[in-house]
């Protein structure tokens, strides 16, 4: 049975998973690096499992010290949100708060909203991190994540802040060359550029009559990155699947033109993901509002 020592350590712990540092975790607690380490070391003893990995260059958590994570972190919340209520500002937004978000996604309309965030909050540091590929919340220590797509089960948190669509484009000069698809069968004669951090069938997937229709399409380039299959698209190498809010301006220009509308379940959510549904900081409870708000008033994709 853990004793009212190693719930400290717990929370320390936390700390040091949250910051992926002992450093940084024994300078918020005003330690020594090495009571931190020591600490840590007691409690892995006291529960009989490694919590973390340490090398001299990475620190690293083992599965076993995700499951113990997922558990405190939810206690150290539940005191950062007493402490903030005790506060002599009941629910003062303050803080640090750690994004994490696609990159053409942060480019085009997350970065205006965080701005717009932080001076309705400027007590709030935001560290914003991009990425395309899905990250952990819990394992990179995240306070909310932005996804987009339909999600799948998961014991996290989602609220959605917006939605999109995906459309299928391609550029003027490559249909000419090419000719325009009229239905999804004859895909199979385009080249068609695949996103390359998930499954081609799944990306390329159409409907007729209430069911999924599979066009088995192929491509010769493939990117993990939107931004780079719609320069692709615009200069004339092929189709491409991309959501809405990335090709607004190259359909308003002309630039590409939408193939096959209506024979896609084209709708998609784009979420705001966190760890937790309660004790949550209200910096964190404040950007979720406040993303959600944003967004509902400033649509991110404006054509019909």
């Amino acid at each position: 049975m853990l004793g009212l020592d190693d719930y400290a350590s717990l929370a320390l712990f936390a700390r040091v998973v949250h910051l992926r540092s002992f450093s940084a975790a024994a300078k918020e607690a005003a330690i020594a690096k090495s009571a931190v380490s020591r600490r840590v070391a007691r409690l892995e003893a006291t529960l009989g499992v490694r919590l973390l990995q340490r090398t001299t260059r990475k620190l690293s958590v083992t599965d076993e010290g995700l499951r113990v994570y997922e558990q405190c972190a939810a206690l150290v919340a539940a005191a950062s949100a007493a402490e903030e209520a005790a506060g002599a500002a009941p629910f003062a937004v303050r803080g640090t708060l750690r994004v994490n978000a696609p990159v053409t996604f942060a480019q085009l309309h997350l970065a205006s909203m965080v701005a717009a965030f932080l001076k309705a909050y400027p007590e709030v540091e935001v560290r914003l991190s991009t990425e395309d590929r899905i990250v952990d919340v819990v394992e990179g220590a995240f306070d909310v994540a932005i996804r987009i797509g339909r999600l799948s089960d998961s014991s996290l948190v989602a609220r959605r802040i917006a939605r999109d669509r995906l459309v299928v484009c391609a550029s003027p000069a490559y249909l000419v060359e090419r000719g325009e698809p009229r239905r999804p069968e004859e895909l199979e004669g385009h080249n068609c550029l695949h996103y390359g951090l998930v499954e081609r069938d799944a990306e390329w997937q159409f409907r007729r009559g209430g069911r999924r229709l599979a066009i088995a399409v192929s491509g010769n380039l493939t990117a993990t990155n939107g931004t780079v299959l719609r320069e692709a698209a615009v200069a004339g190498l092929g189709l491409a699947v991309l959501p809405s809010f990335m090709v607004t301006a190259e359909l308003r220009s002309g630039a590409l033109r939408l193939l096959l509308e209506g024979a896609r379940r084209a709708e998609i959510g784009i979420y705001a993901i966190t760890a937790h549904r309660t004790f949550l900081p209200a910096r964190t409870k404040a950007f979720v509002e406040f993303a959600a708000k944003h967004f509902a008033q400033n649509s991110i994709a404006h054509f019909g």
